[in-house]
This record gives structure tokens, sequence and C-alpha cells, in this order.
């Protein structure tokens, strides 16, 4: 008989998403009530609260769950096909050269000729990075190599934003450049929205479709192949579903990390801990967390408003140390 706890799963989560958005659209600077929400939502609400509600908070919410979803998922694909704790997206540098894409449009200004060029640039960035892993890795590349040639590619990455930080014509260019890297989800609009919804569907497509590679996969490479999995087959889809997915995710909110590493581990203790069974609650506790963490940002009363990417990092310091002293016996 399954365990409870696995059939209950879903379910609890999408309360508690619900009720997470709900009071991401309730709180604020200005509390309104369900009244007004409803009412705003349906069109017939005052002008402040219908301005609050559609220009403001409720892109701000759409966003949040679609970039929480794709790196929870992503995360939780990575760490069953690279079969390490600790992957997460910005692993195979795919977040990294989606984040310099974006960081070579405000460089030159792109975004002054159109508003779509920053997001474009970041979604190119990330296909560039899948680009050049393939280029490194070969066709037949193996997890290790993966993740080699994902360490360089970020680590290239890094330095083409260094650089643009480096050689930025004024102190504001460079400020823009790093209140992005830091991530939010501040001032977003229902463009962003639609920017983000066909890359975060497509990329998460790719990407559900892979757990019987996984579970296979966690035999061991050799055990998967006398399961008749074509492993190099297997690994374009998913590396596809994480180019597009998390380069059109980064692309609207910028470089937010560690939600891919968290979500796996609070969501595998409820799960029969098999990589297929962590992939659609995955998406939704990512969505659930970064939807209470940008609340969070709202609510905590700061001089400047925190950027998302920095509670997130905050966030991931107790999975490390988890992990760290779970391990150290071993080093």
């Amino acid at each position: 008989m399954p365990d409870t706890r696995h059939r209950l799963l879903m379910p609890v989560l999408g309360v508690l998403l619900a009720c997470a958005a709900g009071a991401s659209l309730a709180l604020g600077p200005v509390a309104l009530s369900p009244t007004r929400i409803v009412a705003a939502l349906a069109g017939q609400g005052d002008p402040i609260a219908s301005v609050i509600m559609l220009d403001l908070r409720l892109p701000r919410l759409l966003v949040g769950l679609l970039v929480g979803g794709m790196l929870g998922l992503g995360g939780a694909v990575l760490q069953g096909y690279l079969r390490n704790p600790l992957a997460e997206p910005s692993a195979l540098g795919a977040s990294n050269g989606a984040a310099l894409g974006a960081v070579i449009a405000i460089y030159f200004g792109l975004m002054e000729w159109h508003a779509v060029a920053l997001p474009l640039m970041a979604i190119a960035g990330g296909m560039l990075a899948l680009a050049l892993l393939f280029a490194l890795a070969g066709r037949a590349g193996t997890p290790l190599t993966l993740i080699l040639a994902g360490i360089a590619v970020s680590t290239l990455a890094s330095a083409g934003i260094s650089l643009a930080l480096n050689l930025s014509p004024n102190p504001f260019a460079a400020m823009e450049i790093m209140t992005w890297l830091l991530g939010s989800l501040e001032n977003r609009t229902l463009e962003h929205v639609w920017i983000a919804l066909p890359c975060v569907v497509a990329g998460a497509l790719l990407l559900l479709g892979s757990g019987r590679v996984l579970d296979a996969l966690s035999l061991g490479e050799d055990a998967a192949r006398a399961l008749g999995m074509d492993l190099a087959r297997a690994r374009l889809p998913i590396l596809l579903g994480l180019a597009i997915g998390v380069g059109g995710a980064v692309a609207v909110s910028g470089s937010i990390g560690f939600v891919g590493l968290i979500v796996p581990h609070l969501i595998r203790p409820f799960t029969d801990r098999s990589p297929s069974a962590l992939l659609a609650p995955s998406f939704a506790a990512g969505a659930l967390l970064l939807t209470l963490a940008d609340t969070a940002v709202r609510l905590i009363p700061t001089q400047a408003e925190l950027k998302l990417g920095v509670v997130t990092a905050f966030l991931g310091v107790p999975v490390f140390l988890v992990h760290l002293l779970k391990e150290r016996h071993q080093w």
C-alpha cells in the first residue's frame, strides 16, 4: 500500500500554494481585503485596488510561480541525472549564461531599444551556454564530464559578467547590472509573464518526461543501459529543457540561486525517494518557496526592498550545512 504521505503530497502542496498566492496578493505596503481583491480581479474594483492588483501584485505573483516552479523542477532533474545532491540549474552554466546575456543587453543599452531585448538576450545566452556545454562534453559525455564542462561554462560566463562590471562606463550602469544580478520580482508586468510562460511550459514538459531515465540512472549507468536506455539520446531533452526553461526564468527574474538546490531536499522525505517522484512536487514546491520568499521581502521593514537572490542564498546555507554534517565522516 502506498505511503499516505506520498498520496497527500501534491494535494497538500496545492493547498499551501493557493494560500501563499492569496497572501502574496493581499499583503504588502497596502493591505487589501479579500473583497477588494476579488472585485479588482473581476474588473469591478476601485481604481487604487485595481492598479495595485492588476499592474503590480498579480504579474509579480505569476512570474514568481513560473520562475520558482522551473528552478525547483530543474534542480530535481539535475540531482537525479548527475546523481549529485548539490546539483542545481547553475551547475551546467545555463543560469550564468542567461545572466551574461542579460548583462550584455544592459551594458550596451539594448533595453532602451526594446523592452524584450533583455529577456531575449538572456534566453540566447542560456542557449549558447548549452551549445558550448555540448561541444566541451562531447556527444557521449558522462555526468562527470557534464559537471566539469558546466563548471568551465559557468566560470567563463562569470568572467564575462565581471568584465562588464569592470569596464562599466559609469557607476549607474554598474549598479543596474548588480541590481539585476541579485534577482528580484519587483516591477514585473504581464509582458514578463508572457515572455516566461512559453519558455517555462516548454522546458517543464521536456523535463517532466525524463522520469523513467532518471529512475534507471539511479541504479547506475551500466544498469540503465542494460534496461535499454540510450543515455546519449536521453540527455538531449534534459539539457534543452533546462536551457529553455531556466533561460526564460532567469530572463525575467534575474539570478535567483539555491531554489533548485533546496526544494528537492525538502520534498524528498515525503516521497519514495525515486527521482521521478520528485519532479512534479518539486515544481509546485519551488513555486511555493519563491512566492513565500517574495511575500517576505515585501513585508520585512528595510529601507530598500531586499533582493530575492539574497534571501534564497541565506535559505541555501542550512542545506549545505546539513550535508556537511552528514558527509564529513566520509572525508
